[in-house]
């Protein structure tokens, strides 16, 4: 098992849940870094903070993967682990060692919980409960995973022209085509939020539609066809599997979300630019730095 682990915490206009990551982070890192994205800074991070933890503040929000980037610039270098952290994500000390103990194998490169809808009581992707209690993944959310420090550093960090959506499953199919493992332990359950989820009736049931802001739904789909452009080739099961998900988003947005027009124009853009490998920075939020791209 890793003797360090240092965590990466990603904050944008965060709430009181931040303190309590980095309190938990704090039992079982030797650092605890929080990269502050709000543009003019966070106020709930402008007091004094505990022993370990620094506040990294870019001039303006560099998006997630940019955020990421910075924290692993400043990992100390006696780190042997990564641990990285979305602002509502509580990780007790007891369930990152048991993530941890996944990289005594020395074909695992990342472990990650199960993100866990406390509200439900039922696992985010119900996929899930079908899986082996330890399951190989082709992709996982960032948050609560656990990396060898010596793949960050080999893979270069995170995909920062994705800016928000699918730096996770870039860095995931990169990490794989190492050699080396994702494995996700769904005993380790991480909280997690969806943001502004709503239910809406669908045929004979119900579907939960996340309603992101419209600037979102740009990154969605052009960064997903740029990932299935890609890994089309090496990994057609995935490629499939994402067209078919996003896909069905293109279907929720259409039925559930106003102002309709707007938001299937920011697909429909996403789509011409991820299958040209272009960018349209008026989608990105204000406040965004000159580096975030």
């Amino acid at each position: 098992m890793p003797d360090k682990l240092t965590a990466i915490a990603t904050a944008y206009h965060p709430d009181e849940r931040l303190l309590a990551v980095v309190e938990a982070a704090r039992t079982v890192c030797v650092e605890v870094l929080v990269v502050d994205n709000t543009p003019g800074g966070a106020a709930l991070l402008a007091g004094d903070l505990p022993d370990g933890v620094r506040v990294l503040r870019p001039d303006g929000n560099l998006g997630l993967a940019g955020a990421l980037n910075l924290g692993l610039r400043e990992v100390s270098p006696g780190s042997d682990a990564v641990l990285l952290l979305d602002q509502d994500s509580v990780l007790s000390e007891d369930l990152v060692t048991q993530l941890l103990a996944h990289l005594d194998d020395p074909t695992v490169g990342a472990a990650a919980p199960a993100p866990w809808d406390a509200e439900r009581g039922s696992y985010i992707d119900p996929r899930t409960t079908l899986r082996p209690t330890v399951a190989d993944r082709d992709a996982v959310i960032t948050s609560g995973m656990v990396v060898r420090r010596t793949l960050l550093d080999e893979l270069g960090g995170f995909r920062q022209d994705f800016f928000v959506d699918c730096v996770d499953q870039d860095f995931c199919l990169r990490l794989r085509r190492t050699g080396k493992r994702i494995v996700q332990d769904k005993r380790v359950r991480l909280p997690h939020s969806l943001g502004d989820v709503r239910e809406h009736r669908f045929l004979v049931g119900h579907v939960r539609v996340t309603h992101h802001p419209t600037w979102r739904l740009y990154w969605v789909i052009r960064n997903g066809m740029v990932l299935v452009r890609e890994n089309l080739a090496a990994s057609p099961l995935w490629s499939l599997t994402s067209i078919l998900i996003m896909g069905r988003w293109v279907l929720l947005t259409a039925l559930y979300e106003r102002p309709r027009g707007q938001r299937l124009h920011a697909m429909w853009r996403g789509l011409l630019d991820g299958l040209r490998g272009r960018t349209d920075r008026r989608f990105l939020p204000a406040g965004t730095s000159a580096d975030g791209r």
